[in-house]
């Protein structure tokens, strides 16, 4: 789990994570993680890319549609994490306290 500023955009906090991200063969993403560097990062590591290209994109990158719509799966994760009331509204403002009760409903959700 890696905490960001809210206003931080998705690809910003990915670059922090890149390093730690385990051997796969694709990586699914929404139309946030859309940056050519973080692409090139990917396949460099031997990761294919899932990840449709932004609207606003010259030259829209093709991706695959049928594997994409597996995407639901995180959302429906990040969907039950939310359904904790002190992780959805952010009760605590300290970040390492917020951050340990995210990994307290993560670890609760996982043995439910």
């Amino acid at each position: 789990m890696f905490l960001s500023a809210g206003q931080v955009s998705d690809y910003i906090g990915a670059r922090a994570l890149l390093s730690s991200l385990p051997s796969a063969g694709v990586l699914l993403a929404d139309r946030g993680y859309d940056a050519d560097w973080f692409r090139n990062a990917l396949t460099g590591r031997d990761i294919l890319p899932c990840i449709p290209s932004r609207r606003k994109r010259h030259k829209a990158i093709p991706h695959d549609q049928d594997l994409y719509r597996q995407r639901h799966k995180i959302e429906n994760m990040f969907a039950r994490l939310k359904d904790w009331r002190r992780v959805a509204t952010r009760y605590d403002r300290c970040a390492d306290i917020f951050l340990s009760a995210c990994a307290l409903a993560a670890v609760v959700m996982f043995w439910i």
